[in-house]
């Protein structure tokens, strides 16, 4: 009788719970139900309806063999009866040259024109306080950008058209194209704490950081950072709904192969795929559109190409310009194998929880396997402070790789991303003696002081080669890249949310010398200048590099590329004609894409602390030569933004709320990598808070079952 009795207790509390939280999920509902624009956001929080800017992105891809035309049109929408000014932080590729930008509200469409960041932003804030609709396209990192919305009105949505070229180059056989599609979280060392010893410029200077106010400049040899935008609200961890609009982005793509297309597939979204012919093929999401919640990655291949170079030129006037692409020759079989020191760095920090850790783990557990029995290796992870697996360099036998393999198991992730921690704790520790030292480091790269990291690096790393393998659906791949350029290594991509197991045993055989290296390019008495990149990086099996510049002199020219296969000179001879005449707009994203490189070079030279450059030219010389090729190719750099703005005012009220585009969670990652609300906490799922009251429920029956057998007792 007594137990049926608690039975019926049991379930009828359980029953409570249940009944409570879904009537608190129904009125919650209810309240998110109520009419309002298609795609918009709201959220009831203590007890007042939060509204946010809709967003809408189509992004339509043209690829003409290996080289990409890329428009992204982001239309927003404003769900209030109020105006607001809208922010958005989003990614772009982060070898995009980005060279026009135009704006719609309502019958107007305005071109936007490129101006010096500072005078962007005093003509947006301008008309801003005029009552004008405008925006403002800012450019934070090289893959990071913001787009500024003033006076966003009530039923007056407004569509910004943004237009980028990029070279797609060959990632282990075939191209691969990267359209990122959300930022993740940045996590930012504390600032008021000192630099360490090792961060200390050669001159005894610590490097100069902004704080809150906004960006400093910095004197000769020291990192200038930029304040990085603030996170904005994201949906799953912040007081909003489950979901934003699942609706938010629609991709359509169209190669132009040129040649017979051999491949064509997205590993992170289902395609449907229309082939016409060989030679073209179109495709879109299957789904019609997706959540901006990783990156999309295009690959194909193309037959035919039998050849391991391609010339390219363009005539405008006065300006003659060239691309060259380079792909590696065949490796050739050889016994002669150097003995290697692997260093594994490893990312434990909090952004690292879950499946991106069981893929790093993974990795591990395959890259351990692949050792060869005259290899050292040691094992670093890192968060707030970094420890290791040995303080000295180990052979690659048996009973050292099993001790690491227990090593990795144990290995959990928690805690901020402080990657300087890491890369001490990897180089200070002297090398294995006649060894080529790899330092492979795992990360998402979720930072927001690159800088620091690159300088580092560039101070440390030596004749080391770095190789980084990104770990996420949404990685930092403007730091992964530059970390590796420094490093003379490769970037590679492991997607947690796939067969990780299998990806991971496949990325981990890649870790090997490069095919060709000592790069040299002998032009045949064409007069050449502005190449870029000045230094030509090694190449990996697989891979290409695509090196531009200017021509004067025009007409045939033999070009010979040289270079070492396992010290073994190779030669490659291209034919090229380089005209006279005007080439017309059909290789209009030649210039454009060289300009984008050349700021890319010129902002690592910005960089480069005193006593690691190879000249010495001032500082401020790169930061103008940067300023100029903005200017003059209208492109968006660090220095350079474009901005639009209405003739007609529309705010006649002449007040608007500030609000930011919430952002989704990066598949993959967890909720604690990300910041809290000031003041809060990061609120459980809907399952989970229900699981943890169920719990809860029989958890305290469990003590009053105790309690009442006890007293029957």
């Amino acid at each position: 009788m007594c137990s049926k009795m608690f039975f019926i207790l049991m379930m009828a509390a359980v029953g409570f719970v249940l009944l409570a939280f879904t009537g608190r999920s129904e009125a919650a509902e209810t309240e998110l139900r109520e009419p309002q624009l298609a795609g918009s956001i709201e959220a009831v929080v203590n007890n007042r309806v939060i509204q946010f800017p809709s967003l809408h992105t189509d992004i339509r891809i043209n690829i003409q063999g290996d080289m990409a035309n890329v428009e992204v049109v982001q239309k927003f929408a404003n769900p209030t009866t109020i105006p607001m000014n809208a922010t958005y932080l989003f990614p772009l590729n982060k070898d995009a040259a980005v060279h026009a930008m135009t704006m719609e509200v309502g019958n107007e469409i305005v071109r936007a024109t490129i101006h010096e960041k500072r005078e962007a932003k005093e003509q947006f804030e301008k008309a801003k306080a005029e009552g004008k609709s405008a925006a403002l396209l800012v450019q934070h990192r090289p893959n990071m950008f913001t787009q500024n919305l003033a006076n966003l009105m009530p039923g007056l949505p407004i569509t910004v058209r943004m237009e980028y070229v990029q070279p797609v180059l060959k990632v282990d056989g075939e191209y691969e194209l990267v359209a990122p599609l959300v930022v993740g979280p940045r996590y930012q060392p504390a600032e008021h704490m000192g630099p360490p010893p090792s961060m200390v410029d050669v001159t005894g200077v610590a490097q100069q950081e902004v704080g809150a106010g906004g960006s400093a400049e910095s004197s000769a040899g020291q990192w200038q950072l930029d304040t990085l935008p603030a996170y904005p609200k994201v949906a799953g961890i912040d007081p909003l709904p489950d979901t934003i609009d699942f609706d938010r982005v629609s991709i359509r793509v169209t190669l132009d192969g040129g040649m017979p297309i051999s491949t064509f597939y997205s590993p992170t979204h289902t395609l449907y795929v229309d082939t016409p012919s060989d030679e073209r093929c179109t495709a879109q999401l299957a789904t019609g559109s997706t959540i901006d919640n990783r990156d999309f990655i295009l690959r194909y291949g193309l037959d035919g190409q039998h050849v391991q170079a391609g010339l390219l030129t363009y005539k405008q006037g006065e300006d003659g310009m060239f691309s060259l692409l380079l792909e590696a020759p065949k490796t050739p079989a050889t016994e002669e194998i150097a003995s290697r020191e692997l260093v594994f760095v490893l990312d434990t920090s909090g952004s690292m929880n879950g499946l991106p850790m069981q893929a790093s783990k993974a990795f591990m557990r395959s890259a351990l396997q692949t050792l060869r029995p005259n290899d050292y290796f040691r094992i670093v992870r890192f968060s707030n402070s970094a420890s290791q697996f040995a303080n000295q360099p180990l052979r690659a036998d048996p009973g050292n790789l099993n001790r690491a393999r227990n090593f990795v198991d144990t290995l959990a992730a928690s805690g901020g991303t402080e990657v300087r921690t890491g890369i001490n704790c990897a180089l200070d520790t002297p090398q294995a003696p006649n060894t080529l030292r790899i330092v492979v480091f795992l990360t998402d790269g979720y930072i927001g002081n690159e800088a620091e990291v690159l300088r580092l690096l560039q101070r440390r790393l030596g004749r080391a080669r770095l190789y980084a393998f990104g770990v996420g659906t949404s990685v930092n791949r403007y730091l992964l890249s530059e970390m590796t350029h420094i490093g003379r290594g490769f970037v590679r991509v492991l997607d947690p949310t796939e067969n990780f197991a299998k990806v991971a045993a496949d990325l981990a055989v890649k870790l090997d010398s490069p095919v060709l290296t000592d790069i040299h390019v002998d032009w045949g008495g064409l007069q050449v200048a502005d190449v870029t990149p000045p230094v030509v990086p090694d190449l990996f099996a697989g891979q290409s590099v695509r090196i531009q510049g200017r021509y004067a002199n025009s007409g045939p020219r033999d070009i010979t590329v040289s270079g070492l296969v396992n010290g073994r000179k190779a030669t490659l001879t291209v034919h090229g004609d380089f005209p006279t005449d005007d080439t017309g707009p059909g290789r209009a994203a030649i210039p454009l894409i060289w300009a984008r490189s050349l700021i890319r070079d010129n902002m690592r030279l910005y960089n480069t602390p005193a006593g690691l450059a190879s000249d010495n030219v001032y500082q401020g010389t790169y930061k103008d030569r940067v300023i100029e090729l903005g200017l003059k190719y209208s492109l968006m750099t660090r220095w350079t933004s474009f901005v639009a703005v209405t003739e007609k005012r529309y705010n006649t009220q002449g007040t608007a709320v500030d609000k930011n585009v919430p952002l989704p969670m990066v598949k993959g990652v967890k909720s604690t990598a990300y910041p809290s609300a000031p003041g809060g906490g990061i609120a459980p799922e809907p399952a989970t808070t229900l699981g943890m009251l169920l719990l809860g429920a029989l958890g305290g029956l469990g003590v009053l079952r105790r309690k009442f057998w006890g007293e029957k007792a």
